[in-house]
């Protein structure tokens, strides 16, 4: 049995600048009053920019300014924001998202770096620690993902067998020949395979893909926002979710063992 009702959640689809005081400025503009759950980009801190950038030189501390700012909006909004930013370490920054409902934040670093299409994320960024990363969130289990971990779904599967029932996944979908489609495949896909809710926010073109997603868990997409800025709102229901599960009782019906399952 879930220990929630229903979730209202919004995604704001934007565009992360080069100055990471604007994107501070815009935390307080574009988060919407109501949600539960608000879910900015990958990288909203400070953009990635050209693949030349020293990514250090814009990575911050948990207690620096961008996290602390979103944890001051969402306490002032009354909700639960997450947002990408770079997170000083050495030798080179993890790519985190930062989960934060105005208390101490939650904190997830990207697992699989974009190493692929022709880029390099590897080069300047470093990956966090093979582990699944869960907070509450008004009873629901929340677990994250960040864009490029989306292609791999033991990661999804892995946050399930950890008691996900919400995956939340900011991006930065780079634009590209099928990337829209690959992108909603996958979003799909781990909603279907897993019998979860899927939040997947990105941002926008045309640097990036857009079409932020919403699937619930029998892959119905619920809502869907095009390739520009904009808000994306939906409401999550904890009845669709057992109903899902009901009647695809995939996860139950599974005849390989869990595999690296953690509480």
């Amino acid at each position: 049995m879930t220990g929630w009702d229903h979730l209202d959640v919004a995604l704001v689809q934007a565009a992360a600048d080069l100055d990471p005081e604007q994107n501070r400025r815009r935390l307080a503009e574009l988060a919407p009053a109501g949600a539960d759950l608000v879910v900015f980009p990958e990288a909203f801190a400070r953009d990635f920019g050209p693949v030349t950038d020293d990514l250090a030189a814009h990575a911050e501390p948990l207690d620096g300014p961008f996290a602390t700012e979103l944890a001051k909006v969402a306490a002032d909004r009354h909700s639960t924001l997450v947002a990408g930013m770079f997170e000083a370490a050495a030798p080179h920054p993890f790519n985190t998202l930062v989960l934060t409902d105005g208390r101490g934040p939650t904190a997830y670093r990207k697992i699989h770096l974009y190493d692929s299409f022709g880029y390099r994320e590897s080069d300047r960024l470093g990956a966090g620690p093979v582990e699944p990363t869960l907070a509450d969130l008004g009873g629901a289990r929340i677990g994250l993902m960040t864009c490029y971990d989306l292609r791999f779904p033991e990661l999804a599967r892995l946050l399930v067998d950890a008691g996900a029932e919400v995956i939340v996944v900011p991006a930065a979908w780079v634009a590209g020949e099928r990337k829209v489609d690959h992108w909603r495949t996958l979003v799909r896909a781990r909603a279907i395979e897993n019998t979860v809710y899927v939040v997947a926010a990105g941002q926008p073109a045309p640097r990036y893909s857009g079409h932020s997603l919403v699937v619930d868990p029998l892959g119905d997409v619920i809502a869907e926002a095009g390739d520009g800025e904009e808000v994306l709102t939906a409401r999550l229901d904890a009845a669709r979710l057992a109903e899902a599960r009901s009647v695809n009782p995939s996860l139950a019906n599974r005849r390989i063992g869990l595999v690296g399952a953690r509480a």
